[in-house]
């Protein structure tokens, strides 16, 4: 069975750092586009990041660039999400998902119905 779960989130302070995990089961993450997405309390779920498989982009929104950083251990079959530089407007729950699609494309790696898979979530708070 196909399943993508999400570790990581904390309670952290602002300006501090905190590396999400996506790991899948039951199917190969380099076949697929993984994007992360958050979902803060009374808003939308956006699009925050999306890795292609190994030769393809990456893409961030302008909210997390220079900031967030995401990366592949195909080994270990796992998507991380490196976050820094932390504040308050980065509470959420944070998903990953997964697009047979191979390749983000910036013009549509935000929309969720492209993603098969999705993982439970796993809530980051920041706050001091």
């Amino acid at each position: 069975q196909e399943q993508l779960v999400e570790s990581g989130g904390d309670l952290v302070q602002p300006g501090g750092s905190l590396r999400l995990s996506c790991a899948a089961s039951g199917f190969i993450l380099d076949d697929y586009a993984i994007a992360w997405f958050r979902q803060a309390p009374g808003k939308e779920r956006e699009g925050v990041s999306c890795i292609s498989n190994s030769i393809g982009p990456t893409f961030y929104a302008d909210s997390v660039k220079g900031r967030f950083t995401t990366s592949r251990d195909n080994a270990k079959n796992t998507v991380y999400l490196h976050m820094t530089g932390l504040t308050a407007e980065d509470t959420a729950v944070y998903y990953c998902a997964a697009d047979s699609g191979h390749y983000c494309r910036r013009s549509t790696y935000t929309i969720r119905d492209r993603y098969e898979y999705w993982g439970q979530g796993t809530q980051v708070i920041v706050s001091s």
